[in-house]
């Protein structure tokens, strides 16, 4: 069983994808604020600048899941806010990955999962900030699956719509809200962590070995769809 690299595992998406990676054997090593059940757990924060931790031997997969959600109209975000989800989001995941990449090539091939956001491709007002960031995802994306394919190491992106997590708690917090976001939707609903983590544990998968470079929509059809 191969050993996997979850940046937040302990809430949300990344602790679904932990579920999913444990209960097929593997080894998770969770890095984020706060403990994941049965993983290897070390302490780090996207948002500062601190070092991270040394993970000795070869990996398998690497996925970065720390997010943020700053909905302002254009004219009240600060370059802070800019610069905050920049750091969270991009900077934070280059971090990462140049990090751990020499324990990519140890194992002679492997998988890098990002994550996106459904208002990158689709214009959403209040959203500037995040999409920013998020589009730089989807850059840094393309160009790594590009540059790491000589090595057999994927790398690809998923863009969720909104999805029940603690990130989104605000956004979610009664079942009206719940309700009226998931009504915006095709499929008429919001999604939950397992959406996204079935996709995540696939692309991380050896058997799906020929997928790199994409930039996936999990979004309950928001992104290509108008309802009739």
């Amino acid at each position: 069983m191969g050993t996997y690299i979850i940046v937040g595992a302990s809430h949300g998406i990344g602790a679904a994808t932990a579920v999913k990676l444990l209960q097929a054997g593997h080894r998770v090593i969770n890095i984020a604020r706060s403990a994941a059940e049965n993983c290897e757990n070390h302490v780090w924060d996207a948002a500062t600048d601190a070092a991270l931790p040394t993970i000795d031997g070869p990996i398998e997969g690497i996925v970065y899941n720390p997010g943020s959600i700053v909905l302002k109209p254009f004219h009240r975000l600060s370059q802070a806010d800019f610069q905050s989800d920049f750091q969270i989001n991009v900077l934070g995941a280059v971090k990462v990955i140049q990090t751990y990449l020499p324990n990519l090539k140890q194992n002679g091939s492997g998988s890098i999962v990002l994550f996106s956001t459904v208002a990158v491709q689709t214009g959403m007002g209040f959203h500037a900030s995040i999409a920013s960031s998020k589009g730089a995802i989807e850059g840094l994306t393309r160009s790594l699956a590009a540059e790491l394919s000589a090595l057999q190491i994927r790398v690809n992106a998923i863009a969720p719509s909104l999805t029940n997590t603690p990130l989104a708690a605000a956004l979610l917090n009664s079942p009206e809200k719940i309700e009226a976001s998931g009504k915006r939707h095709p499929l008429g609903r919001v999604g939950e962590s397992k959406d996204i983590a079935n996709l995540t544990y696939f692309l991380l998968d050896p058997e799906n070995s020929w997928i790199t470079g994409q930039i996936m929509g999990v979004d309950g059809g928001m992104g290509k769809l108008k309802p009739a």
